[in-house]
């Protein structure tokens, strides 16, 4: 059983891990990394970047990665404003008050 176990979360783990940086620092990338250069790269019209980004990890993980920063995001920004979440997404997204 506890092989199955493991064998099981060697496959989470293999998903979850991704092409090691170039150069001399051999640390794999992360799913919150990958996100947080692609989104960065999105902004800055940085297409070459948010290529490479996107190749650090699974398509899934990186669409994880993009909504957990998007919420993060919205969360700080509605705090800082003293608004809800809600009137900080749609505001962003140019939408209507609801």
């Amino acid at each position: 059983m506890w092989g199955r176990f493991r064998k099981a979360g060697e496959r989470v783990a293999d998903a979850l891990r991704t092409e090691t940086k170039s150069g001399g620092d051999k640390r794999p990338h992360n799913l919150f990394e990958a996100a947080a250069v692609y989104v960065a790269a999105g902004a800055e019209d940085d297409q070459e970047r948010a290529d490479e980004a996107a190749g650090w990890v699974s398509p899934e993980a990186l669409s994880f990665g993009v909504n957990e920063l998007a919420c993060r995001a919205v969360i700080a920004l509605a705090r800082e404003r003293g608004e809800s979440p809600r009137t900080v997404a749609r505001e962003l997204l140019g939408l209507p008050t609801a």
